[in-house]
């Protein structure tokens, strides 16, 4: 197979598939002296021709390549794509995503000492969508279930792989996040928020979404491929 034909191939490939596509994956596309390492030298090349000036282009996530609109252009697709929504988290389930991101696997206990508050609602939020999975059982009296991130996690946040998230450094900005990250101070912060909204108007606490209390705790038991 000619070079030309293979990227004319590996673009097709692209094209039609919903997830990242990786090197390894493809070897049975490819004649034999295709090996990975060539593979990936056609996803390069192809990256390179759709940066120049494309309305899509190629993005390395979650250990594969994928083509994606480029985000310029996201007011203009969504005015005719209706049917895209974005996925939504509320803060509680995004630093539970971040604690278990930096610190995995993780039990809910663990979790929940460490943010200082139940987290059982907001594990089966980030099940729902795949952006969590059960991972294991931990090694220890009950063995509770652990939690760990998964490719769709990679995927939604535009990460090749966990070494792409930004360090305990890069966070320093950002207080609430790295104490929620490290564990410091947690449990105090959310008993401070929590005195907080006890002590602002009623009118005001009333707008406030309340908690999701009939949700039950099945997920946990049904591990994400």
């Amino acid at each position: 197979m000619e070079w030309a034909e293979a990227k004319r191939v590996l673009e097709a490939v692209l094209l039609v598939s919903e997830k990242p596509v990786r090197p390894d994956q493809l070897g049975e596309l490819f004649p034999q002296g295709f090996g990975e390492g060539k593979i990936r030298q056609l996803f390069e090349e192809l990256r390179a021709e759709y940066s120049q000036g494309r309305g899509i282009q190629i993005v390395e996530v979650a250990g594969g390549f994928q083509f994606v609109t480029h985000p310029d252009l996201y007011e203009h697709v969504s005015k005719l794509n209706k049917r895209v929504r974005a996925i939504r988290l509320s803060k509680p389930s995004l630093e539970s995503l971040a604690i278990i991101a930096y610190r995995q696997p993780l039990t809910r206990a663990e979790i929940e000492q460490i943010r200082g508050v139940d987290c059982s609602g907001v594990l089966d939020t980030l099940l729902r969508p795949g952006f969590i999975k059960v991972v294991g059982r931990k090694e220890v009296v009950g063995r509770p279930l652990l939690y760990g991130t998964t490719p769709e996690f990679l995927e939604h946040f535009g990460l090749k792989n966990l070494k792409e998230l930004p360090s305990l450094e890069a966070l320093q900005g950002e207080p609430g996040v790295l104490r929620e990250v490290t564990g410091i101070e947690a449990a105090e912060e959310h008993r401070a928020e929590e005195a907080a909204e006890r002590e602002e108007p009623a009118e005001e606490t009333a707008e406030q979404v309340p908690a999701a209390g009939g949700e039950t705790l099945s997920e946990e038991e049904k591990p994400r491929e």
